[in-house]
C-alpha cells in the first residue's frame, strides 16, 4: 500500500503531542527528538514508497533538499544509514528494509482507523477503488461487472487498468488486483474466485484439414497460435503427461500479445493454442471451438482477487470484494 503521508501531517507543522510533550519547552531534548523523528519517518516513507527523493517532495510538497535532510537527521539520530544514493537512483540499504517493514504496519493501522472513522461517519460505501486486472480476465469478466457494482454503490468510484504484468500495489497506488495463475507474493492475501483450466483448442474447419494431435508430441506437425507474455517471453504450453507436468514450447505460425487477437486467430481456423477456458467456454459450448487433448490437461492454475494483507479494509473494498467474489462464480466460467 502506498501511505498517503500527506494526510498524517507535512513536514513543516508541528509534530503531534500529548498533553505531556506539549506543555515542554523547545529546547526540551524529548520534544526536539520526537520532532525530528516525525518528520524524519514520514520523509524516510515517502521516498521509500516514490522511490526517489525529488518525488517523494513532490509528494508531501516539500523540496528535495527539505526531504533530504529530515532523513539525514533521522538517519543521525538511529547512526544507520537507510539508502544507498546514487545520481541515478535510491534504494534502500539491509537497515533501511528493517526500518520500514518496522514502521509500516504503524502507519497502515493509522490509515486504517482514518478510514474506519470516515466509513462510519459518513454512512454507506464512499470512496475511490483502484483495481487492476489481467487484461483478458479483465475485459470479459470484470469490465462487464463495473457497472452494476456502481448501481448498487453509487458513491465508489473505480479506476480499472488492464495489464498483464505483475502487479506493484504499492508503486502502483494498487487497491484491488485479479491475477491468473498461481501465487507466491506471502504479503498479498490470494482469494480464488474461480478455477483456471487452460484448454487446447481448434476450430473444427482446421482439425478436419490438419487432422486431430493425439499426443503432445504431435503438436510439431500442427500450426500452433501463441501469445506473448508482458514481460516480452512467449508462453509455454503446459500438458500433464503420464502423471508429470510438462511444457512444450511451440513453433508458432503466429504470435499476439493480445489474448482476444489469439482467440479470434483460432476461431478463424489458422491453427490452435491453448487458452484458459473462461476465453472460450462459450465457444466450446456452441461448438465454435473443440478441445483437444483433454486427456493431458494440466493442473488447475485459478484466478485470483488479491489485496493487500491487512485485517480490516475499507467499507468500499469490503463490498467489491464481496460484489466480485459472488458475482463472478455464479457465471460458468470454467465448465466447457
Amino acid at each position: 500500500m502506498t501511505i498517503p503521508l500527506a494526510t498524517l501531517a507535512p513536514l513543516g507543522a508541528p509534530a503531534p503531542a500529548g498533553p505531556a510533550v506539549a506543555g515542554l519547552a523547545d529546547s526540551d531534548t524529548l520534544a526536539a527528538s520526537f520532532a525530528t523523528s516525525y518528520a524524519g519517518v514520514v520523509a524516510f516513507l515517502a521516498v521509500a514508497d516514490a522511490g526517489s527523493f525529488a518525488k517523494a517532495g513532490d509528494r508531501l510538497g516539500i523540496g528535495r533538499s527539505a526531504v533530504s535532510r529530515a532523513v539525514q537527521k533521522l538517519e543521525a539520530q538511529l547512526d544507520a544509514r537507510l539508502f544507498l544514493r546514487t545520481t541515478r537512483s535510491t534504494a534502500l540499504t539491509p537497515e533501511g528494509e528493517r526500518f520500514y517493514s518496522n514502521c509500516r504496519p504503524g502507519v497502515d493501522r493509522i490509515m486504517q482507523a482514518l478510514d474506519d472513522m470516515r466509513d462510519m461517519r459518513e454512512g454507506p460505501p464512499q470512496g475511490h477503488l483502484r483495481i487492476c486486472s489481467a487484461v483478458g480476465f479483465g475485459r470479459k469478466v470484470v469490465a462487464p461487472l463495473i457497472a452494476a457494482f456502481q448501481d448498487t454503490y453509487p458513491a465508489i468510484t473505480v479506476d480499472l487498468s488492464l495489464d498483464d504484468g505483475a502487479t506493484d500495489f504499492t508503486t502502483d497506488r494498487v487497491d484491488i488486483a485479479f491475477r491468473d495463475g498461481r501465487l507466491e507474493d506471502s504479503q498479498v492475501i490470494a482469494r480464488q474466485l474461480i478455477p483456471m483450466q487452460m484448454l487446447l483448442c481448434a476450430a473444427p474447419a482446421y482439425l478436419q484439414a490438419h487432422g486431430v494431435p493425439a499426443a503432445v508430441d504431435e503438436l510439431d506437425q500442427q500450426r500452433c497460435i501463441n501469445l506473448r507474455l508482458a514481460s516480452g517471453r512467449v508462453y509455454d504450453w503446459e500438458f500433464k503427461v503420464d502423471g508429470h507436468a510438462r511444457k512444450y514450447s511451440p513453433q508458432s505460425s503466429c504470435t499476439f500479445n493480445d489474448a482476444d487477437l489469439v482467440r479470434q486467430a483460432v476461431l478463424d481456423g489458422r491453427g490452435l493454442a491453448q487458452m484458459p477456458c473462461y476465453q472460450v467456454c462459450d465457444d466450446l459450448r456452441t461448438g465454435r471451438l473443440v478441445s483437444v487433448l483433454a486427456q493431458h490437461m494440466p493442473d488447475d492454475r485459478g484466478h485470483y482477487l488479491c489485496y493487500l494483507s491487512r485485517k480490516h479494509l475499507p467499507a468500499r473494498m469490503r463490498v467489491f470484494i464481496d460484489f466480485m467474489t459472488h458475482h463472478i462464480r455464479q457465471q460458468d466460467l470454467f465448465q466447457p
